[in-house]
């Protein structure tokens, strides 16, 4: 089996790191070189948004995927977001949509030859279960796909093992993310691997089948002081690809 793709982080967990240095010096602490780029740090209708990527290479950072990104019926902006990731050397947009924007979608990613990974936010979400997934994927071409968010789908009650089961092919991204839960349904941010995400498996599983897609830690609890936590899950992550032969 081919080894995983290189761990990433969705920078949305150093979201109080304003400044891109910042953001920099943080990710150079997690010891991680893959950054999926949420749009408060680096926006594509910025005007700086060239200078930022820039930045971002130039503090030694890929750009793995850029959002989540807000896909509506203005083909204009659209296309100035697909530009703009198109620059990045993104490939996989993580992304939410409507589906009266779907043909419109399809057709902008057969232009740029790009793809939306629509991901899912919970049991409130549009998306949010496994049957809600399902039903996006059965309407929409391969230019569609899911990013697969494991601890929102485990907040609407699915399996990310079964998802991946399921939807595998059409998984073009995955926030490695975990929670636990109270007795009312209420979540909680935890080190991924501590909660009820079965990490070595989902990791596993990824590998069989053979997943080429970006990797993104996603962890949102101590938002002020992120670091430390963020470290234990790079860890954690680490020690379960090392016993895949990953590393």
């Amino acid at each position: 089996m081919s080894p995983l793709p290189p761990l990433g982080i969705q920078s949305y967990c150093f979201r109080t790191y304003k400044a891109l240095p910042d953001l920099i010096d943080a990710m150079h602490q997690a010891g991680l070189g893959q950054i999926e780029l949420w749009p408060g740090h680096i926006s594509h209708g910025s005007e700086n948004a060239a200078d930022g990527l820039r930045q971002l290479r130039d503090g030694g950072l890929t750009v793995s995927s850029y959002g989540c990104m807000r896909v509506t019926n203005d083909e204009t902006a659209n296309r100035q977001a697909l530009e703009f990731c198109r620059s990045a050397g993104v490939k996989a947009i993580t992304a939410d949509m409507e589906p009266a924007v779907y043909r419109l979608a399809e057709k902008l990613c057969d232009e740029y030859d790009m793809y939306f990974a629509v991901h899912n936010h919970g049991k409130k979400h549009r998306y949010g279960t496994m049957e809600q997934i399902g039903a996006m994927l059965d309407q929409t071409s391969e230019r569609i796909g899911l990013c697969l968010d494991t601890a929102w789908l485990l907040d609407a009650g699915g399996d990310p093992l079964e998802a991946l089961a399921k939807f595998g092919p059409r998984v073009y991204g995955v926030h490695l993310k975990d929670f636990t839960f109270d007795a009312d349904g209420n979540h909680e941010d935890v080190i991924i691997g501590t909660g009820e995400l079965d990490l070595p498996r989902f990791l596993e599983e990824l590998q069989k089948m053979g997943f080429d897609g970006y990797m993104s830690l996603e962890y949102e609890g101590d938002a002020d002081a992120p670091i430390p936590s963020v470290k234990e899950c790079v860890q954690a992550l680490s020690n379960a690809l090392a016993g895949l032969g990953n590393q």
